[in-house]
């Protein structure tokens, strides 16, 4: 019976190296296992928009993103849930009072704050030097600047921490929402984001079992944060890569080896999904 991979895209398909382009043996995997007559999805945090062509032109049966508002099977909407049109007025209020640079995660495109890219090369500029620019760009290579950021169309919003208190302040600031955390292990992340309540990856995938007529027992998950931790509750078998969270590692069924070290390959190989 063939099976139904659902794979996270950031530490997971893709590597330190790049945000855009996945390791070539990720890429192999991927397209072989689809060969062999398995299914594969991404289960990503990132909205449609964040999911850049090298990605796309992987191969992929559809899509499941910001971290589980939003459903897509070959091109088809199966389920959408986005913040409203106040609570994304109220998230934008609330982040320029704190002077917190932000985006907004569209299907229709990224819309960042009027500093954002100012404020993401000055905290690149540590680690890249002049080639911070550069680098941001790379990182975020479709920023949307001087759009109206009262939107009605936001699955989700990023924003730049300036301490860990932003964070814990979001989940009294937005009972309404779900306040995350990415970019790094908790108490230590560089993005707080805020999306959609009682949405979750492994919701979402129920949603997508639903309408394909599939049996839990037939999907793999894979992952390497505490987001993806409902996706490995409820699939068959989950994975956590060697290089991600803890929390990741200690909840899925099979630790494979850091994502720069081929950890997706080798996990498929491990499975039976492809042959070495």
């Amino acid at each position: 019976m063939s099976k139904i991979l659902f794979i996270d895209v950031d530490g997971t398909l893709t590597g330190s190296k790049s945000t855009t382009e996945a390791p070539a043996s990720a890429v192999y995997a991927v397209q072989q296992a689809r060969k062999n007559g398995h299914l594969a999805y991404l289960c990503t945090g990132r909205s449609k928009a964040e999911v850049y062509q090298p990605i796309w032109d992987i191969g992929f049966d559809g899509m499941i993103g910001g971290n589980g508002c939003y459903v897509e099977d070959h091109g088809n909407i199966v389920m959408h849930q986005h913040v409203s049109a106040e609570q994304c007025r109220h998230a934008v209020d609330w982040c320029h009072s704190r002077n917190m640079e932000f985006y907004l995660e569209a299907n229709s495109g990224l819309y960042a704050s009027e500093h954002f890219k100012d404020k993401m090369i000055q905290g690149l500029s540590h680690q890249f030097g002049d080639k911070a620019e550069a680098m941001c760009d790379k990182f975020f290579p479709d920023m949307i600047y001087g759009a109206d950021l009262y939107r009605e169309d936001v699955n989700k919003i990023s924003y730049m921490l300036n301490s860990w208190q932003d964070q814990l302040d979001s989940r009294v600031e937005f009972p309404d929402l779900l306040p995350g955390f990415w970019g790094g292990k908790e108490g230590e992340a560089q993005f707080g984001d805020l999306g959609c309540k009682d949405i979750t990856k492994g919701n979402a995938v129920n949603h997508l079992l639903a309408y394909l007529h599939r049996d839990i027992k037939d999907t793999i998950a894979f992952g390497d944060e505490a987001v993806d931790i409902p996706m490995f509750e409820i699939c068959g078998t989950s994975v956590a890569m060697g290089s991600g969270q803890q929390a990741a590692k200690d909840a899925a069924d099979y630790v494979t080896a850091d994502t720069d070290d081929d950890g997706l390959y080798k996990a498929f190989v491990h499975l039976g999904l492809i042959e070495k």
